[in-house]
């Protein structure tokens, strides 16, 4: 791959890339960290006429036309655990939940909902816990094969030179999305427990002074934060995509080696 199209630390902190080797952890279910390889990502090019051009100019567009809905969507599943935001010559760390943490919450509204005694909630936990943990794994994976610079740095250097996407762009690259990966992997899971139709009430951000959000099923939630890493502006909408497919196949692995398919 060029080397322009290589991740680059991103504003406004300019951070070092995070956990460059997670993907040597040992994984619980995985038979290696590579087991999901997806497609390669778009070529790199600033040719205003490539496909890549036009990935960057997509999220660039959508960025400056959000909507209040979209904006609410973003925030809802930023889960930054450390956001840094300037103050003169100050920089502030702000906490939110943690991707991870957001959805050992949502299993948890899952268990006191469907009336769970200890023995179940535990194993819930102890299974969303695992499957976060082959997801990430698999998902730094390629984080770290691919390396691709993220929308911000192509946009500030091909369109725009100040602007800023409406999430905090986190430090490491692009391609595949972490969120995308991990919540489609921990979506499965728990459907594969409570079914498709499981509708609950997702309060893990009201101590960040979130509102709370509503949903059909798990999977309806995955999709949701699919388009909130896009509306966000720090991934292109394919990789998304891409990446929420992949994490479907870190579940299914998950669920069929726990034999926990939901009859």
């Amino acid at each position: 791959m060029d080397s322009e199209g290589n991740w680059r630390p991103t504003a406004p902190e300019y951070m070092p890339a995070v956990e460059p080797h997670w993907q040597t952890i040992r994984p619980f279910f995985l038979d290696s960290s590579a087991q999901f390889i997806t497609q390669r990502p778009t070529t790199f090019s600033t040719d205003k006429s490539s496909a890549f051009m036009q990935l960057a100019d997509e999220v660039y567009e959508a960025g400056r036309k959000l909507t209040p809905e979209q904006k609410r969507i973003a925030d809802f599943w930023d889960c930054n655990p450390f956001a840094v935001q300037f103050e003169g010559h100050m920089s502030i760390g702000l906490k939110k939940i943690s991707p991870g943490g957001h959805w050992i919450g949502i299993t948890g509204h899952a268990c006191y909902k469907a009336g769970l005694n200890f023995k179940n909630t535990l194993l819930l936990h102890t299974l969303i816990a695992l499957t976060l943990h082959d997801a990430f794994i698999c998902c730094w994976d390629e984080k770290y094969r691919s390396r691709m610079i993220r929308p911000i740095t192509v946009i500030r250097e091909t369109i725009e030179p100040t602007w800023n996407s409406f999430l905090q762009t986190p430090p490491f690259p692009e391609y595949t999305c972490g969120h995308c990966t991990i919540f489609a992997a921990c979506a499965e899971a728990l459907t594969s427990v409570f079914g498709d139709n499981f509708a609950y009430t997702d309060t893990s951000e009201t101590e960040f002074g979130i509102k709370s959000r509503s949903y059909a099923s798990f999977r309806d939630a995955a999709i949701e934060n699919e388009n909130a890493r896009f509306f966000g502006g720090i991934h292109f909408y394919y990789c998304c995509i891409l990446s929420n497919d992949m994490g479907r196949k870190v579940g299914y692995l998950v669920v069929d080696r726990l034999q926990m398919k939901k009859k």
